[in-house]
């Protein structure tokens, strides 16, 4: 595996070649491992990004204290025979000005664009940038933080970028709690939490409608939550059109924390 620091001999390195991309932030985790997985399917080379970007973060603090390892994420990767690691500076990323301007869906403000101020600028900030340094045929991304997903392809989309996002499924623990990197601030007892809210989701979603928002939060409150941002039903079908209703063409988008620790899931 070839590791690469700054954009100028990445570039020199991967011109020309077919590149599947995977951005990450680290903290890896077996979520990132089934899309490197996949990628590796299309017998393309293969290239991991880690960089927290810090124009996503709302808060200070949960920048600081986001889970980093870069040596037991490098160990992964190079277990995964992964080709190339990009491993960028802020000053890297953010030292030039990209050809393509920022775009937004309306979908932006919502959900947790609405309770995390600049997120989604931030991401779609960062993967522009991304984008123009590597080029990538193929970008995967996990189906998780499915919003995301969502205005990444709006992006990519409106600007006519030629970069194909596949859209990979949620891995999830025999608990059924989601991989995620913030996974490893939890304790073992916050992990059970985690756990009884989505079988709590999953066993009501076909029921949803007889719910309101406000019982819903209350009872993940019950079972552990120490607050709720969100319980919602959208159809992704319909350009995430709100619903009462719970269909095979809807997801219930959820935000809630476990003491400081926010995450999210849809279901």
């Amino acid at each position: 595996m070839k590791i690469f620091k700054d954009k100028i001999s990445l570039q020199k390195e991967i011109l020309n070649k077919p590149i599947s991309f995977i951005p990450t932030m680290g903290g890896l985790h077996k979520g990132h491992i089934s899309l490197i997985k996949k990628s590796k399917k299309y017998k393309r080379k293969t290239l991991v990004s880690i960089f927290v970007n810090p124009r996503q973060f709302s808060k200070k603090s949960d920048y600081r204290n986001y889970p980093r390892n870069k040596f037991k994420d490098v160990s992964i990767l190079r277990n995964l025979s992964v080709n190339y690691l990009y491993l960028p500076s802020i000053k890297d990323i953010y030292g030039f000005k990209p050809k393509n301007k920022i775009f937004l869906h309306k979908f932006s403000k919502k959900l947790c664009g609405k309770f995390r101020k600049g997120h989604f600028e931030g991401v779609i900030n960062v993967m522009n940038r991304l984008i123009e340094i590597i080029k990538p045929k193929k970008i995967f991304m996990g189906k998780k933080d499915y919003q995301q997903l969502f205005l990444i392809k709006r992006f990519i989309a409106k600007n006519k970028i030629n970069s194909k996002i596949i859209e990979c499924d949620t891995v999830r623990q025999a608990n059924g709690v989601a991989f995620s990197s913030r996974n490893s601030l939890l304790k073992s007892n916050d992990i059970k939490i985690a756990s009884k809210v989505y079988h709590f989701i999953n066993k009501i979603k076909k029921r949803f409608d007889i719910y309101n928002e406000n019982f819903l939060k209350k009872k993940m409150i019950e079972l552990g939550a120490s607050k709720v941002d969100y319980i919602e039903n959208y159809n992704i079908k319909k350009n995430f059109v709100k619903s009462k209703k719970y269909n095979k063409n809807c997801k219930i988008f959820i935000a809630y924390y476990i003491k400081n620790v926010r995450l999210i899931d849809n279901i």
